[in-house]
């Protein structure tokens, strides 16, 4: 009795010594790694920030945008374009702006150029159209041009299908059918149904930093014909169609409301955020906002009745990678 008593103890004094183990190693990832972000940048900063870099390429937007938010402790309810235009002057002075107190807008400043990096990171650069070289924005809204959506800022909101929750991406209320692009080229980490998401497309981007996730696409033609798991896309491709799937534990069933795309973007800091309890995922409403002057321009093949981009799009980043769509390679080899 005695020996069994003895056990038990050494045993619960085990489980408590892994317990607190554990314990001290998340905290250790935690010290060292991002597990936060609250994104509230707006439209207007990100625009008024691009805008810098693009007319004086020796800026950085996201330092620009990341002083700006320790100015305002990381809420852009209080922004100011007028705020973010002298930032910018000081550094084209080569000056370290400051406060209304007179400090320097150090404070937090690392944290924020990490966190903006990973959510802005390849928003802005340079890129090839037809051959011909730009520089600017070159991400994409995930809605092709020509085609009308409404959408409103509903992340956070509460969902109850499954299990009570709140939900971590935006939707954007369309026809169905309507072609879905690639914000942002990578490489197609997930593809299927999902009894939430119905069916479903997961992209990584190529710096790892961001996983997209685009849900409820169309029942019976999901799917860009050519789209598999593995392949590089290229931002502004179809990947897929608009419609209502999910909310089913059988496969290709219309269990949504309302027609609409649920995009989200994951942010990954180190590899064991990627399926965790305490995932980071951002608001996209103000992303959606910026991004909307970029909407990639589509026609319809009539052989396969999918969708391909009419001004096929190019980046530094696709250097070295096989890319699956053929009739964009073939044009992109062209050049």
């Amino acid at each position: 009795m005695k020996k069994a008593y003895l056990g038990l103890v050494l045993l619960v004094i085990s489980a408590i010594g892994v317990f607190f183990w554990y314990q001290k190693a998340d905290r250790a990832v935690a010290s060292d790694t991002i597990n936060w972000v609250d994104f509230t940048v707006t439209a207007e900063a990100m625009q008024c920030a691009a805008d810098w870099e693009i007319k004086h390429r020796e800026l950085d937007w996201i330092a620009l945008l990341s002083r700006a938010a320790v100015l305002y402790g990381g809420d852009f309810k209080k922004y100011e374009q007028e705020d973010l235009d002298e930032i910018a002057q000081k550094a084209l002075e080569g000056t370290a702006p400051r406060d209304q107190t007179g400090k320097e807008l150090t404070k937090y400043y690392d944290y924020y150029y990490e966190a903006y990096s990973a959510v802005l990171g390849e928003f802005l650069g340079e890129y090839t159209v037809n051959g011909e070289e730009h520089f600017g924005i070159k991400a994409f809204c995930p809605i092709a041009k020509g085609y009308d959506f409404s959408h409103y800022d509903d992340f956070g909101t509460g969902r109850n299908y499954g299990f009570d929750r709140k939900h971590l991406g935006h939707d954007l209320l369309g026809s169905i059918g309507t072609p879905i692009v690639a914000v942002e080229s990578g490489v197609v980490e997930a593809l299927g149904w999902n009894q939430y998401g119905g069916w479903r497309v997961g992209i990584r981007s190529f710096d790892q930093k961001r996983y997209y996730y685009y849900a409820h696409m169309r029942k019976n033609h999901p799917y860009h014909y050519q789209l598999k798991e593995g392949d590089v896309v290229v931002a502004g491709e179809v990947i897929g169609y608009l419609g209502m799937t999910g909310y089913s534990t059988k496969e290709n069933v219309n269990n949504i409301n309302v027609p609409h795309l649920h995009w989200g973007m994951q942010l990954i800091f180190d590899e064991s955020q990627k399926d965790a309890i305490s995932e980071i995922w951002i608001d996209c409403y103000q992303i959606t906002k910026f991004l909307k002057q970029n909407r990639s321009n589509v026609y319809q093949d009539p052989a396969s009745l999918d969708y391909f981009p009419s001004d096929p799009f190019y980046e530094q980043n696709l250097e070295g990678k096989e890319l699956k769509n053929k009739k964009e390679v073939l044009i992109i080899n062209d050049k």
